[in-house]
């Protein structure tokens, strides 16, 4: 039986069983240690914001995450985890590039109070206004404001600068690690938008900069305003791409990453993207928010939905 014809109660019965409890002792665990190690670099003292302030980071997810489930599953996934901003993608059937279908997507995310802040990644093969147009047209009926791009070669930047000032989404180019062929990581899309207009920039993705060989946390700061989106995700090897973990058990320095994006005064998203365990990766993405959380409260913040 495929996944898309199992019974609802089945469906149930496989989200309530990634809550186990190891699940929330560990994830209480992360938030304790995340809190801690952010108090004890940053003890509580004048000029730190106040606990029960906001935090300006706002964390979201990317839904390439429950890549293997289907949309009402994922649903009911964010609503359990208390995360209700999406980076939807054209997979499995999450928000599909058919403009009817795409329709019921849109009321399902509306009925269950899930907001679509960015689409991606997308890919743009063709320097073509015709494929870049319908790239744009499936952004715009969903209300999405950011386009998170994989792999537009740079000679066709000049055309897909003027669709995104014909309908005023921003563009992100996200970089994929050494393994890519045009878009290693953030300098590279600084270097090729620079002079653009200001509604070009990048999606930095956290693990495939640190594999690259760049420095995370200067990536942040040199992209400032044209920094749209940020994919965190985590590493025990920045060398490894296989190395991937739960956020807070590798080695990724979420806590100067936060502290940089609050520096520039970024407005977007953090979005979680956890790529392994796609059979089953609540536990990782439990435990991955409940360490974000936890570093947040240590700086002095309460997270945002």
């Amino acid at each position: 039986m495929s996944r898309m014809q199992r019974c609802q109660p089945c469906d149930e019965l496989q989200i309530k069983n990634t809550f186990s409890r190891r699940t929330f002792v560990r994830s209480g665990a992360l938030v304790a240690a995340a809190f801690a190690a952010s108090n004890e670099l940053f003890p509580i003292a004048a000029g730190r914001p106040s606990a029960h302030e906001g935090s300006p980071i706002r964390l979201g997810l990317a839904s390439y995450t429950f890549r293997n489930f289907s949309r009402a599953q994922m649903i009911g996934f964010l609503k359990r985890l208390s995360v209700l901003e999406l980076n939807a993608k054209d997979v499995n059937d999450h928000l599909p590039a058919d403009a009817q279908e795409e329709a019921v997507a849109l009321a399902d995310y509306a009925a269950a109070g899930i907001k679509l802040h960015a689409a991606g990644t997308i890919y743009f093969p063709k320097d073509e206004d015709a494929d870049i147009r319908s790239k744009f047209e499936y952004c715009k009926r969903a209300g999405i404001a950011v386009i998170v791009a994989g792999d537009p070669a740079p000679e066709t930047l000049p055309r897909i600068e003027k669709f995104v000032k014909e309908y005023d989404i921003r563009f992100a180019v996200h970089n994929h690690g050494p393994e890519d062929k045009l878009w290693h990581s953030p300098p590279d899309v600084l270097k090729a938008v620079k002079g653009m207009d200001p509604r070009i920039g990048c999606c930095i993705d956290v693990g495939h900069t640190v594999r690259a060989g760049a420095d995370v946390v200067q990536a942040i700061h040199a992209a400032g305003p044209r920094l749209f989106n940020l994919h965190m995700k985590d590493l025990t090897d920045f060398q490894s791409k296989d190395s991937q973990v739960p956020v807070g058990d590798g080695v990724m320095p979420v806590k100067r990453i936060f502290e940089a994006l609050i520096a520039i005064k970024y407005k977007g998203f953090v979005d979680l993207e956890y790529e392994i365990h796609p059979d089953d990766p609540m536990p990782g993405v439990i435990g991955s928010f409940a360490y974000m959380r936890g570093v947040l409260a240590g700086l002095g913040y309460e997270s945002r939905r």
